[in-house]
């Protein structure tokens, strides 16, 4: 059975490609545009991550991914 994480991807705009989450430990965040580079966490810390981006510029939501 495999586990289900997650990682945050964050949409800046119709023009931009999205960026993910690479890094929460550091002020600011650091982000990514490469998608397995982006960090896997639980729900919890996924959802504490957007909470901390979140502004009306970005749009950041969970994305599942199977490890």
């Amino acid at each position: 059975m495999k586990n289900i994480k997650f990682v945050v991807r964050v949409s800046r705009g119709a023009a931009r490609v999205p960026a993910y989450v690479q890094r929460i430990d550091p002020t600011p965040v650091q982000m990514t545009t490469n998608r397995k580079r982006a960090q896997t966490m639980g729900k919890l810390t996924a959802e504490d991550a957007i909470k901390a981006i979140q502004n009306s510029q970005c749009v950041p939501e969970l994305v599942p991914v199977q490890v």
